[in-house]
């Protein structure tokens, strides 16, 4: 008998449901999306009910996709956004629409934590300063904004962990989750008392934390019904998506690197010690492989702006695509390919929600600098390539002035599906870039987790090395000389804008 590990992935743009067998074969990929809200600028916001409906929905096309037998689902892992806040009142009733993690109306909030606690010991504590897409300046922000709904708060669950709770009833979350609330000691890996009583934060409201492949939960009768799976499946712990997302490129070594280009940039080392950048600019986590660690940097908009793009100005390019039936994004980068490194002098700043490595700056803005008439939407898309890629270059550097080795890159995400965008990589990293057999993120690091959790793997780091291997990679070329030049001027864009990013922002009211 064939047994089948499910991963869900709340993610910001949909739910994915992934089925996988014991050897890793993925069995079924759906994914259910859902909308985003930005009441005002620069703000954003989703609600968990549509997690829930999308969740129901996407496991019950993921098991008429695969003919599997629900029986033969043996274990259920969770993954998610981080970061997000949602507010349940004693009934367990959502009091307002999720604070999502690039939410950046928090300034002030974190201004305060800093001030109240002190900057040094909230990075001593947490691995990195208060940010505003974190949990704890969320929860200030509703006490001060909105207090009738804080009077009625009974709990307090990041993303996932509301559908952990939807799915078995039990208020639960893991290390690499509470990591990211500015509430959790990392190298404890605990919550922290200290921080908790600075900010008034009435301890039950937090849940239960355990390491990521602790088999925590069960699932419900009411949630087997809605689902179609077996009441009493095990739930597995789970991680935030980007451990998740570690765990499904292999990432589970002492020293090792990844980038990902989804909605966001991320760079992600592992390490065996909790090792902090005194700066804070590269933010410290607990990984899902317990005893490990990593340091994170993390762009709030990379493949995001190209999304943006193609949203906003691709419409010729998606009829186009229509009738080539291809993607869109096909068609954008083709044109992106005619064009030389450095796009002739145009420059793409990717700050389109902000900034958080390593300019921690909710104000910041996207821009296109350097245009001229010679400029079309070729050089347009590709400097919106080049500026998420010299954004990750940021946090790279980062880490490599932290200790690490970075002559390897494992790439994962929507923008390493393209050669293109993964040879830019190479040669502005200058390192070896390689992609992975597994492309669906996340969702399979939750699946992996699962099958530790069960002992279908012996370890986490058993499952990751039996399940993923590297299928290509690109080292330096020609152009890496090219964009390091391109790079230092890439550098002194932010620093000049800075002070005028600030003022835009005080002229919109945000």
């Amino acid at each position: 008998m064939t047994t089948y590990l499910l991963g869900i992935d709340i993610g910001t743009g949909g739910s994915k449901a992934l089925l996988i067998d014991e050897q890793g074969n993925v069995a079924a990929n759906v994914t259910t999306e859902y909308p985003l809200s930005t009441p005002k600028p620069l703000w954003s916001e989703q609600s968990p009910q549509d997690w829930y409906n999308a969740t129901v929905a996407s496991i019950r096309k993921a098991l008429d996709q695969a003919e599997v037998d629900p029986k033969h689902v043996a274990a259920i892992g969770l993954t998610g956004q981080m970061h997000g806040l949602v507010l349940l009142d004693a009934k367990g009733e959502v009091l307002r629409p999720a604070i999502l993690w690039n939410d950046q109306r928090t300034a002030a909030q974190c201004d305060e934590i800093h001030d109240r606690i002190g900057a040094d010991t909230v990075l001593r504590i947490t691995g990195k300063p208060a940010s505003t897409g974190f949990t704890a300046p969320k929860i200030l922000w509703v006490k001060q904004h909105e207090p009738d709904i804080y009077e009625r708060i009974a709990k307090i669950l990041l993303p996932k962990d509301y559908i952990r709770f939807r799915l078995t009833g039990e208020f639960l979350s893991d290390v690499t989750d509470a990591s990211g609330t500015s509430l959790f000691d990392v190298a404890a890996r605990q919550w922290s008392d200290e921080l908790i009583d600075a900010l008034e934060v009435p301890r039950h409201w937090l849940a239960h934390v355990t390491e990521s492949p602790v088999a925590s939960a069960k699932l419900s009768g009411e949630a087997a019904t809605a689902t179609g799976l077996l009441q009493d499946t095990p739930v597995i712990a789970g991680a935030g998506d980007q451990a998740a997302e570690a765990i499904g490129c292999g990432i589970v070594d002492d020293g090792a690197v990844s980038v990902t280009i989804g909605t966001s940039g991320v760079t992600f080392a592992a390490t065996a010690e909790c090792e902090l950048d005194r700066n804070g600019k590269l933010h410290a986590y607990c990984h899902a492989v317990p005893g490990m660690w990593h340091v994170m940097g993390v762009m709030l908009s990379g493949g995001g702006s190209l999304r943006w793009f193609r949203d906003k100005l691709g419409g010729e390019e998606m009829m186009q695509a229509a009738v080539r039936e291809i993607d869109a994004y096909e068609v954008l980068i083709e044109g992106a390919s005619e064009v030389r490194p450095g796009c002739e002098g145009l420059f793409f700043l990717p700050y389109l929600t902000g900034e958080r490595t390593p300019h921690a700056d909710p104000n910041a803005r996207g821009a296109f600098i350097g245009l001229t008439l010679r400029h079309n939407k070729w050089h347009m898309t590709r400097a919106v390539m080049e500026g998420v890629t010299f954004g990750l270059m940021d946090s790279i550097q980062l880490v490599r002035d932290m200790g690490f080795d970075v002559s390897k890159v494992r790439v994962s995400g929507g923008g390493a599906r393209s050669e293109l965008w993964r040879q830019m990589m190479a040669d502005v990293f200058n390192a070896e870039v390689a992609t992975v057999n597994i492309t669906q993120g996340a969702a399979y690091g939750a699946a992996l987790l699962a099958g530790v959790g069960i002992r279908v793997f012996e370890n986490v780091q058993q499952a990751a090395k039996s399940t993923v291997r590297e299928t290509d990679s690109l080292r330096p070329g020609v152009d890496a000389a090219v964009y390091g030049r391109y790079y230092e001027r890439y550098r002194a864009l932010y620093p000049a804008l800075a002070a005028q990013f600030s003022a835009i922002a005080s002229l919109d009211g945000t």
